[in-house]
């Protein structure tokens, strides 16, 4: 059956025109790379946030009222409509904190999504983005300063704590992101979760919406779920029951006192380093996303 559905991808991929089975097998973060524009597509994103693409991707403009694009050159401020949408909800209420005038938005997608020349796995959908944690001071950056402006870290010991650069408003705009109905997860640092707990004096359901994770101390990462109607999207798994808070103090426990390594079975195989995708691993609309002119 795997083979079978191997042929058909690989078969739809030549009839919509991506030229050769040898294209059709090249590496798909090289082809996805190379568009600088949206498919001839209505609106719609196929596959999963790490292994999709996105038909018909609406580019956010690089400056509105309440944002700003950023690392322009990059050619990810692409999404689906409904994160497009989204952004400028969220800039619009994160313009309303002291000290910030809107948002400074991050990468999104690719304008056809797909894998990436560098960087994510994730945001091949169009329905990730990422949020600095730089409060904007002004809306009038050029492409130049976009290019060369850092956002700054809020972590602390590895991201056990966060740090003075932690404010309300970071607070209060992650909780307008996680209690929106179009929000799946937010992935951010663990001691920025464990923060947000210890804060929370109100209603904490939002709370199961941010996730610890990695990294994620510069930017935060909305993830929305799959829109409505949309029946190529396969969605995340929902977040655990609870408020996750005890899951995230147990993050920062092990970056406190880090669990002793385990022993490597010296019989044990080496592990495969993971396989680039493909054009043939992805949904088979892919193809005819890349294939629209």
């Amino acid at each position: 059956m795997v083979k079978i559905g191997k042929c058909l991808a690989l078969a739809f991929a030549l009839i919509l025109g991506l030229g050769s089975d040898a294209d059709a097998q090249q590496l798909a973060k090289q082809q996805f790379g190379a568009k600088s524009n949206a498919s001839a597509h209505r609106p719609a994103p196929f596959g999963s946030y790490a292994k999709g693409c996105i038909a018909g991707a609406e580019q956010l403009p690089e400056t509105g009222p309440t944002w700003q694009a950023m690392r322009l050159s990059r050619n990810r401020n692409w999404g689906h409509p409904e994160a497009i949408d989204f952004v400028k909800d969220l800039s619009a209420f994160a313009a309303k904190q002291p000290g910030w005038k809107g948002l400074y938005i991050g990468d999104i997608s690719q304008p056809r999504g797909g894998p990436m020349l560098s960087g994510h796995r994730s945001h091949q959908m169009g329905l990730d983005i990422d949020i600095w944690m730089l409060p904007p001071s002004q809306l009038n950056l050029s492409r130049n300063q976009r290019e060369n402006i850092s956002s700054i870290s809020l972590r602390r010991a590895q991201g056990a704590y966060v740090n003075n650069n932690w404010s309300k408003a970071h607070h209060n705009i992650i909780k307008e992101a996680a209690k929106d109905k179009r929000t799946a997860r937010i992935f951010v640092f663990p001691g920025a979760k464990v923060k947000m707990c210890n804060d929370e004096k109100g209603n904490r359901r939002w709370l199961r919406k941010v996730r610890p994770w990695w990294g994620h101390h510069y930017h935060f990462h909305v993830r929305l779920n799959c829109p409505r109607g949309a029946r190529g999207c396969v969605e995340q798994d929902p977040p655990p029951r609870g408020d996750g808070c005890a899951d995230a103090q147990q993050w920062v426990n092990n970056i406190l006192n880090p669990p002793p390594p385990q022993p490597r079975d010296p019989n044990a195989p080496a592990a495969k380093p993971r396989r680039e995708l493909r054009v043939a691993d992805l949904p088979q609309q892919c193809a005819g996303v890349l294939a629209s002119r």
